[in-house]
């Protein structure tokens, strides 16, 4: 009860904190607001909107079931999710958040997955596009498109593990709906076929079913992605953007990095272009750049949690798994950046030497507390992922 009367102090307090900065800063808010249009209306909705249309006709086909049926061989053994499942983690992977919570929310709703499956689905589904992570972070930020295969190999790598991780979250602990055994081609067709008749809509209701569905949920993506970009705004005209320099000190982070740090726990965007203009050396770059990608900002989350809302699908597995997944990815871009050909060119910046053999000591010198603190993370996760079984 006493948990329940502070967060109910603390949501009305934060309300009255924005209701009054809204009304201090119109223009800060006016001009965020059309930046968060222009993202969606230019990037956003034009991006997703043909991935999520076709997804549905995919699911309405009755082509998610058929595959599902010949991805079960491997998704059980590796994940503990029903075949499924490998359509959403790939075609999360390509279209980016937040389509694989919505593609798994359908897979809830038309009853191919449990609720605990769900649950490690949403988990490790969601992840930054190919194109977003080679054009956007590693062309226009970094200005090398050459970054983007070592920056893609920590964020979908990281992403993998997450996965394998999430196997075991409450293992045993409910009945799979489809029981892991190897099924043909035929047998695939079949099912396929028949999921097709048992849903019945011709295809012209069925195309307009999937064109309104996409387009509510782009909309709602939207408002999430105005609402974000203007309480980052407010939160650095306030100055309360500044607290988090306090806790941010504790563990060891720069100075340097502070505001970009907490810019992209907020939005991914804002974040990466923030890190990319500090003076800093690129590895340090990489390995918060690949942290933000992984932990996905509070707005991507928000959205996630919008689309959860309204089913039995537990939020605190996705956020436990996002925290895990920008720990393991920061690690493997430490791991990863001797062996990409950019040690050497960049060291002279941090160090001023050429020796690619100093980088790891030097890294520890400067991050060695923050190192720390991301295996302590990792450590919990991985305890909570213990009890849970």
């Amino acid at each position: 009860m006493a948990i329940a009367k502070l967060t109910t102090v603390a949501f009305t307090f934060l309300s009255i904190f924005f209701t009054i900065a809204l009304i201090m800063y119109p223009d800060t808010v006016l001009s965020a607001s059309l930046r968060g249009l222009d993202l969606w209306a230019t990037k956003v909705f034009p991006s997703l909107l043909p991935f999520f249309i076709v997804a549905e006709l995919l699911f309405g086909f009755g082509v998610v079931h058929g595959v599902g049926a010949l991805c079960e061989r491997f998704m059980r053994p590796l994940f503990n999710v029903p075949g499924a499942g490998g359509f959403v983690w790939v075609m999360g992977m390509v279209s980016g958040y937040p389509a694989g919570a919505k593609w798994t929310k359908d897979l809830r709703e038309n009853g191919q997955v449990t609720k605990i499956e769900a649950e490690r689905l949403v988990a490790f589904t969601n992840a930054s596009s190919p194109l977003f992570l080679f054009g956007v972070v590693a062309g226009a930020f970094f200005g090398n498109t050459g970054l983007g295969l070592m920056i893609a190999a920590a964020h979908y790598g990281g992403n993998f593990l997450v996965g394998l991780g999430m196997r075991f979250y409450r293992y045993g602990a409910d009945q799979p709906t489809v029981h892991s055994h190897k099924k043909s081609i035929k047998e695939a067709f079949h099912i396929l076929h028949q999921t097709r008749i048992n849903d019945g809509r011709p295809f012209g209701q069925l195309l307009g079913d999937a064109v309104m569905r996409s387009v509510q949920t782009l909309i709602l993506v939207g408002g999430f992605i105005m609402m974000f970009s203007v309480v980052t705004d407010l939160l650095k005209q306030t100055d309360v953007i500044h607290l988090s320099a306090i806790l941010l000190s504790l563990i060891g982070i720069p100075e340097v990095f502070h505001l970009p740090l907490t810019a992209g726990l907020f939005e991914i965007t804002t974040g990466v272009s923030a890190l990319t203009d500090t003076n800093t050396s690129l590895l340090a770059q990489l390995v918060f750049v690949s942290f933000i990608l992984g932990f996905h900002g509070l707005s991507i989350q928000a959205q996630i949690a919008s689309i959860l809302a309204d089913t039995d699908i537990r939020f605190a597995p996705y956020a436990w798994a996002r925290l895990a997944h920008g720990t393991i990815a920061a690690i493997l871009m430490m791991i990863f950046y001797p062996y990409f050909g950019v040690a050497e060119d960049s060291l002279n910046v941090w160090t001023g030497t050429h020796d690619p053999h100093n980088h790891w000591m030097t890294f520890f010198e400067n991050y060695g507390p923050t190192f720390t603190f991301c295996l302590l993370s990792l450590s919990l996760y991985i305890f909570w992922i213990k009890k849970r079984g």
